[in-house]
């Protein structure tokens, strides 16, 4: 189920510190925090490949920011990537760790 979509944390006057695209809520109520990144093709790597550490970083530091706003003992949460490389779609759950 959808929660929100382009959470936005922000770093000071006019400036973003990171970003979710889309927060959504699994049955069993973890918490998926998702990146959807596009590329035309793969010639530099791919679309997966685009989230870079300090994109993890700011996506992170978002999702920690929409928990504390939520109050409450956290429930389980997952990062995943939807890395769209022309025609293809790939879903990658637990693409990486908060840590």
């Amino acid at each position: 189920m959808l929660v929100q979509r382009n959470y936005r944390v922000a770093a000071g006057p006019g400036r973003r510190a990171g970003e979710v695209d889309l927060i959504l809520r699994e049955r069993d109520g973890t918490l998926v925090f998702v990146e959807v990144r596009a590329r035309a093709s793969t010639s530099h790597g791919g679309a997966a490949a685009s989230v870079s550490a300090a994109k993890r970083a700011s996506l992170v530091l978002a999702a920690q920011h929409y928990l504390q706003r939520r109050g409450g003992a956290p429930p389980p949460c997952r990062f995943d990537v939807v890395a769209i490389d022309g025609e293809r779609l790939e879903w990658l759950r637990a693409a990486f760790d908060a840590e």
